[in-house]
């Protein structure tokens, strides 16, 4: 079945219904709040679980703080806000209060990338993978789908340290099924290739397999490998797809600066010396428009992906 006829939801519908489940069974949960739990659809908990809710207002720096101390009693707060406001309002809050420290504080980056559903540009994040994983001790993760999305919570609500999920607004095809189990540090083989490997994350990774059917179609062979743990990172599985296919494009909606790409050539120059394109959003301001519209302008679509792939099969031969 083709990625354009799998079944489509959104991130944030199955990330609500987890933690409110697991504040319903783990007594150390408490969920935070930057007014914005309509959009990022924790209003579940705040209506099914008042007493597990904690609106903090539009005051992200107080509310990481607030966070913070929190953790240090035992519990296990959540804080969910836009991923440009985690990323680039409370990072101060968030390295000195829970990453050095290494407190136990779960926060998720709703409506991150460029797709926030014209909600502006003020609210697109295209920085926060590079910023979150310069920091000690944090765990970085980007799911692909939904169904990722839900196991990632259930992961993280066992893990004991600082996570950072960076979520996405709109519907999304879902790749995996009920029987999908996260692993930190893992990736995700979704196809099999033999000229070129795609290494995406996130949102970006169901129009990287969209790309690999393209290529398919022109006799191309593109290995697709899924890296929902941008930190830590699957390094053996990064240098086995050099090794196997010799040409690697990696494709995130995201910065090309200090992002999926250049962790992935960090790891490369340093074991594997290998041809590499990178897609991404380049050293430009975001704007707001429809989704179509910028994926084009920013060169995030399949197409990009695959004309990227070309590239670098020119540069490998």
């Amino acid at each position: 079945m083709k990625i354009s006829e799998l079944k489509k939801m959104s991130m944030r519908d199955t990330f609500s219904t987890a933690l409110l489940e697991i504040s319903q069974t783990d007594s150390r949960v408490y969920v935070l709040d930057g007014d914005l739990a309509t959009s990022t659809k924790i209003d579940v908990v705040a209506t099914q679980l008042p007493e597990k809710f904690l609106q903090m207002g539009i005051a992200e720096q107080n509310m990481l703080s607030v966070a913070a101390g929190l953790a240090t009693t035992g519990l296990q707060p959540w804080v969910a806000t836009f991923a440009a406001f985690m990323s680039k309002r409370a990072i101060d809050q968030i390295q000195v209060q829970i990453a050095q420290p290494n407190l136990d504080v779960k926060m998720i980056g709703a409506y991150s990338g460029l797709l926030t559903g014209l909600t502006g540009k003020s609210h697109q994040a295209l920085e926060d993978i590079a910023i979150f994983r310069t920091l000690a001790h944090m765990t970085v993760l980007a799911p692909a789908d939904a169904v990722e999305t839900a196991a990632m919570i259930k992961w993280a609500n066992q893990y004991n340290g600082p996570v950072y999920i960076r979520l996405a607004r709109d519907n999304y095809p879902i790749i995996f099924d009920n029987q999908y189990k996260f692993e930190l540090g893992k990736g995700v083989l979704l196809r099999e290739g033999t000229d070129l490997t795609i290494i995406s994350t996130g949102t970006q990774t169901s129009r990287a397999v969209e790309a690999a059917e393209i290529l398919a179609e022109q006799k191309i062979s593109a290995a697709v490998l899924h890296l929902p743990s941008i930190k830590p990172i699957d390094k053996e599985a990064i240098i086995q797809a050099a090794v196997n296919t010799g040409a690697i494009v990696t494709a995130e909606e995201h910065s090309v600066y200090g992002g999926l790409g250049s962790a992935v050539a960090e790891i490369l120059a340093a074991s594997e010396p290998t041809p590499i394109e990178f897609v991404g959003v380049k050293d430009r301001n975001s704007e707001s428009a429809d989704n179509d519209d910028l994926l084009n302008k920013y060169e995030l679509l399949p197409t990009h992906v695959a004309e990227a792939a070309k590239r670098v099969l020119a540069r490998k031969r």
